[in-house]
């Protein structure tokens, strides 16, 4: 009953930009952190940024300065703005949030996850 779905991507040249945003719906009680992550071709799959309902935003090394983590909590919606783009950030981009179902009141949170977007960055 509990969806995200990102969007957004696709390809751009080095030093682009794109922004990904990714909506949660369904039967949503409340969220407390939502994240992005990304895997490259024949990688595991990695933390970009995580944007926690308490204490500050958090970066993968090679995202800071140029990828940023937003919320819109009014839409359950979870942004990564992308700008100064690389090749090496070629990956399918995936939203994650930590949810709690309107049957479950906030006692219980679950990981929910997007289907993935694809971001192709030329050289």
């Amino acid at each position: 009953q509990v969806q995200l779905v990102e969007s957004g991507g696709g390809l751009v040249q080095s030093g682009g930009s794109l922004r990904l945003p990714c909506p949660a719906s369904g039967s949503i009680f409340s969220i407390n952190n939502m994240s992005w992550y990304r895997q490259a071709s024949g990688k595991p799959r990695e933390l970009v940024a995580a944007f926690p309902n308490i204490g500050g935003r958090n970066y993968a090394d090679s995202a800071k300065g140029r990828l940023t983590i937003s919320r819109d909590n009014a839409k359950n919606t979870v942004y990564l703005q992308m700008n100064s783009l690389k090749p090496e950030d070629t990956a399918v981009y995936y939203c994650e949030a930590d949810i709690s179902t309107v049957r479950d009141r906030g006692t219980r949170y679950y990981q929910y996850w997007g289907q993935g977007t694809q971001v192709t960055v030329a050289s």
